[in-house]
C-alpha cells in the first residue's frame, strides 16, 4: 500500500471514527483493552485483519438498548441512539434505512474508536516504510539551483575536514586537567572520564543556575531535558526556578551569536567536550556538598576549553597522527575534483592556522591542494570577517611569515589572513546567489552570508547520519504514527468531560507521555533529537531553517547530483491547510542519483 492511498483513510479516521478495513498482511499489534488494561500482543501471518484478535482481545460489544415503542399517530418519532457528539441530524440521514443504533456508555464507545484506530493505523504502515531514507541526502529549507551557482566557498574544521569522536576525548581529557592545574579545581574531577554520547549539539547553558537544557523554538524547555551535573532536574523543580513556567524569556536567552549574558547557547561540534566538563564539575561539587558559584565555574571551564585551541594542543594532536583524527578525506578529494573539472571557482575562509590546513589538506588532497581554490584565508576572525570592516588582508610568504604589501588583490597560489569580507567582496566581485557557502557553525559560518550578503549557505550536520538511521527503523516509524494518530484522537474527542471520558484521557495522556520520552531516547536518552523537542522544532532546527538553504550529513553529499539539479523544500502544510503532501512521512526516500559513484568512495 502506498503511503499517499494510506492517507485518506488515516485522516478520515482520526476525523470521524476510523474504519474497520481489513488487509492481507502480516501484522503484530498491542492493544488496550476497553477498560484500559494493556493486552498481550498478537501476530497474524495472513488473513483478514478480523482475525489477529484473540477472543479476549476483542473490544468489548455493548448489548443493544432495548426496542422503544412506536410514536403516536402524528407524533415524531424520537431520534436513534447513537455515538456521544453526533447530532440528531447526522444519526436521521446515516440510519434513515437501519434501525436505530444501539446506545453504548462513553467509556466502551471511546475504547472501541481507540481500537479501531490503533488497528488502522498498523495496517496503513507498509513494511519498510522508511528503509530507503538516505543520509546521503541534501535537504533543502530554501529553493536553490545548482545550475546558478558558480563559486564554491568553505570553512575547514567538520566542513572540508571532518574529525574523529577521539578528538573530543582528548579536548575533555586535556581542558580538565587545566581546570585542575591552571584554576586550582578539586583533583576529585579526574575520576570522571569523558561520556561520549552525554551532550548533544545545540543545548542551552543557563550561567547563573549551572543547568544544561534543551530549548524549543518558541523558547520553552523541554519537559525532562533540564540537567543539573549528572542528573536530570525533576520538571517541578525546573517550574520553580523558573517562575512557574517553562518558557525562558527573550531577555534571558542566548544573544545573536548564541552567547548572551544569562544564558549560553552550543552551537558547533568543538563545544560538545565543553557541555560534559561542565555537567561533570557541577556534578562533582553537587555529590560532595561542595559550595561553589556556577558563574565562575562557566567561565573557568570556558577558559580551560579555549587554551586547548589558544595554546595548539588540539592542531598539534591532529598534525602528529592525521589518520587517527581526519576521517573520510577521500571524499573531499573527490568533492574538490568534481567540483573544479566542471568549471567551479573555489575559496576557502577558516579560522584555523596555515599550518594546520596545510597538514590536513595535504593528507586528504595531496600536496598540490592549493591549485583548487581561486582564494585561500587563513585566521580569518570569523564571524567578525563577516561584520568588521577594519582589518585588511595579509599575505603570508611561503614561510607562513606575514608580508607588509598592500593587498590590492586576492590571487590564486597565495595565502592571505584576516582581512573582511567586505574588501573580500569589492577584490572578488562575487556577489549573491552565485555563490554557495559551506560550514558547520550556523553563527559564526552562516548567519550573516545569508541575512546581510544573500549567498547562498549549505550547513554540514554530522548527526544527520545517526539521526536518520534512527528515523529508519520500524521501531521509530510506527510509534511516531501511533503517537500521532493518538494525538489526534484526544483532540477529536477531548468535548467528553464526564468522568468515565476523563478517565480515558488520563490513561491516553499516559500512553503519549510514554510515547514522547521512548522516540526521544532513541535519538538520546538525556536530550533526545538535535532538531526536536516532542512536537516542536529545536532552537537549533529553527536556527538551521533560517541560516542554511541547504543542509547536509557531510561535503561528499554533493557527489549525488549534477550540477544543473534544483533542490525544492518540501511543503509542509501549515496548521490551517489540509496534509495533501504525503511526501513528508518519509521525506527523503527516493533514490539519490549518482549513488554508484558514492559506493565507489565509501
Amino acid at each position: 500500500m502506498s503511503l499517499k492511498i494510506a492517507a485518506t483513510p488515516l485522516a478520515r479516521s482520526l476525523w470521524s471514527g476510523g474504519s474497520r478495513k481489513q488487509v492481507n498482511r502480516a501484522c503484530c499489534v498491542t492493544l488496550r483493552g476497553h477498560d484500559g488494561t494493556k493486552e498481550r500482543s498478537s501476530c497474524s501471518s495472513g488473513g483478514p485483519r478480523g482475525d489477529v484478535q484473540s477472543r479476549s482481545e476483542a473490544p468489548h460489544q455493548p448489548q443493544a438498548a432495548p426496542t422503544a415503542a412506536p410514536p403516536a399517530a402524528g407524533q415524531r418519532a424520537e431520534d436513534p441512539a447513537g455515538p456521544p457528539g453526533v447530532t440528531g441530524a447526522r444519526r436521521r440521514a446515516s440510519t434513515s434505512t437501519a434501525t436505530a443504533a444501539p446506545q453504548v456508555d462513553q467509556k466502551t464507545y471511546m475504547w472501541a474508536r481507540y481500537a479501531d484506530l490503533r488497528r488502522l493505523v498498523h495496517d496503513l504502515i507498509p513494511p519498510g516504510a522508511c528503509k530507503s531514507l538516505n543520509s546521503s541526502a541534501i535537504y533543502a529549507n530554501n529553493e536553490v539551483s545548482l545550475a546558478e551557482v558558480d563559486i564554491y566557498g568553505f570553512d575547514y574544521d567538520y566542513t572540508l575536514a571532518l574529525y574523529s569522536n577521539a578528538l573530543n576525548t582528548m579536548i575533555y581529557n586535556t581542558a580538565r586537567d587545566f581546570l585542575i592545574e591552571n584554576f586550582k579545581y578539586p583533583e576529585g574531577i579526574l575520576k570522571y572520564d569523558y561520556i561520549p554520547n552525554f551532550a548533544a549539539r545545540g543545548l542551552h547553558y543557563d550561567i547563573q543556575k549551572g543547568l544544561l537544557m534543551k530549548i524549543d523554538a518558541f523558547h520553552y524547555i523541554q519537559s525532562g531535558t533540564v540537567y543539573r551535573g549528572l542528573s536530570p532536574v525533576p520538571d517541578e523543580e525546573v517550574l520553580k526556578l523558573y517562575g512557574g513556567t517553562f518558557h525562558i524569556p527573550l531577555q534571558l536567552d542566548s544573544g545573536f551569536y548564541g552567547k548572551g549574558p544569562k544564558v549560553k547557547q552550543f552551537m558547533d561540534i568543538f563545544s560538545i567536550p565543553e557541555m560534559t566538563l561542565l555537567a561533570v564539575a557541577n556534578d562533582f561539587f553537587i555529590t560532595n556538598d561542595i559550595d561553589y558559584d556556577p558563574v565562575h565555574l562557566s567561565k573557568d571551564v570556558s577558559e580551560a576549553i579555549g587554551m586547548v585551541h589558544i595554546k595548539g594542543f588540539m592542531y598539534k594532536w591532529i598534525m602528529q597522527d592525521l589518520d587517527k583524527f581526519i576521517m573520510r578525506g577521500e571524499e573531499t578529494d573527490a568533492v574538490l575534483h568534481r567540483l573544479v573539472s566542471h568549471g567551479k571557482k573555489l575559496f576557502l575562509i577558516t579560522n584555523s592556522p596555515f599550518s594546520f590546513v596545510d597538514k590536513g589538506m595535504t593528507h586528504m588532497v595531496g600536496k598540490e591542494w592549493r591549485d583548487f581554490f581561486d582564494v585561500i584565508i587563513v585566521q580569518a576572525d570569523k564571524p567578525h570577517f563577516f561584520t568588521d570592516c577594519v582589518k585588511p588582508f595579509r599575505r603570508l610568504d611561503g614561510n607562513g611569515d606575514l608580508r607588509w604589501e598592500k593587498i590590492s588583490s586576492l590571487d590564486k597560489g597565495h595565502i592571505y589572513k584576516q582581512g573582511n569580507l567586505i574588501d573580500f567582496l569589492r577584490l572578488t566581485g562575487w556577489r549573491g546567489s552565485k555563490v554557495l557557502y559551506f560550514g558547520d557553525h550556523l553563527y559564526s559560518d552562516l548567519a550573516d552570508l545569508t541575512l546581510r550578503h544573500g549567498w547562498r549557505t549549505g550547513a554540514i550536520v554530522p548527526e544527520l547520519e545517526h539521526e536518520t538511521k534512527v528515523v529508519s527503523t520500524d521501531r521509530y516509524a510506527v510509534s511516531l504514527t501511533w503517537l500521532q494518530a493518538l494525538t489526534g484522537l484526544m483532540e477529536r474527542l477531548q468535548t467528553h468531560r464526564d468522568p468515565d471520558s476523563k478517565q480515558v484521557f488520563d490513561e491516553w495522556q499516559k500512553e503519549r507521555e510514554e510515547l514522547r520520552v521512548m522516540t526521544k531516547n532513541l535519538f538520546n536518552p538525556q536530550f533526545g533529537s538535535i532538531f526536536r523537542t516532542c512536537h516542536n522544532p529545536t532552537y537549533f532546527s529553527r536556527r538551521l531553517s533560517r541560516f542554511s538553504d541547504i543542509y547536509m550529513a557531510s561535503l561528499s553529499c554533493l557527489l549525488n547530483y549534477d550540477f544543473s539539479h534544483t533542490f525544492y523544500p518540501r511543503r509542509t502544510p501549515l496548521q490551517h491547510e489540509a496534509p495533501l503532501w504525503m511526501d513528508q512521512l518519509c521525506t527523503g526516500c527516493m533514490k539519490t542519483p549518482f549513488l554508484e559513484e558514492m559506493a565507489q568512495i565509501r
